[in-house]
């Protein structure tokens, strides 16, 4: 059942400016849940290191790309010592279609030598100890946390999830650190692993970045920013 509105979400919404209550972020979470239901990573792979792999080939690439890729560079590329010895060349071969090949080559080859070397290939449950690896930023490390390994200690902040918490009035930060520390602040640590996907999909569906679709999206009653009428 969703939380009810009471009269001040009807003085949130006729303000820009406004501070999120545990109910609002509550409300928020059961209306997306309501429409996006069980979520999980749409990267696809059968390792827990190819995840990691493919969060780290997605930067400035779609999901669907690294999904049409990663088939062919995990047959080509069996296991994570193959991909630790395998050439660069090769590699970036392999990944080309994702853009930025060379660096992510890079990053792929260092990310699997190291995990092999110093983590006996098992990925670390800590952003910490994530973060030591190449190619792993901290949005991946709280990708790779949140599917892997169920851990939530950050909130993870991409294009999506920067612009859609803005609008809920949930951060006035641009910076993905400083959003990332509103967020953790404003969003109660159980909905930090679902509403962040959420936030994602949302963004993709209804809010996108040079249009907005409010008269169809399942937020316009409860978003600040909403140009839907909310009555």
């Amino acid at each position: 059942m969703l939380p009810k509105s009471t009269s001040e979400s009807k003085k949130r919404r006729s303000s820009p400016s406004f501070s999120a209550t545990p109910e609002y972020v509550s409300r928020i979470y059961f209306l997306l849940r309501k429409e996006f239901g069980d979520v999980n990573s749409p990267l696809q792979y059968s390792k827990d290191y190819e995840f990691a792999i493919s969060v780290i080939l997605s930067a400035q690439c779609t999901d669907e790309r690294v999904n049409q890729v990663t088939p062919i560079l995990f047959a080509e590329l069996p296991t994570l010592e193959s991909i630790a010895s395998a050439p660069l060349k090769k590699i970036e071969k392999l990944i080309y279609s994702t853009g930025f090949y060379k660096n992510k080559a890079k990053s792929v080859s260092g990310f699997a030598n190291l995990l092999l070397n110093e983590y006996d290939g098992k990925l670390p449950k800590s952003i910490k100890e994530l973060i030591k690896l190449p190619g792993i930023g901290r949005k991946t490390a709280n990708v790779v946390l949140n599917e892997i390994h169920h851990i939530s200690e950050g909130f993870v902040v991409d294009t999506h999830v920067k612009r859609i918490s803005k609008k809920l009035g949930l951060t006035k930060q641009t910076d993905p650190v400083k959003v990332e520390k509103d967020l953790m602040q404003n969003i109660q640590p159980e909905y930090w692993m679902d509403l962040s996907l959420y936030f994602i999909f949302l963004g993709r569906k209804y809010c996108k970045a040079h249009k907005t679709f409010c008269e169809t999206c399942i937020l316009r009653k409860e978003c600040p920013s909403s140009t839907s009428p909310k009555d």
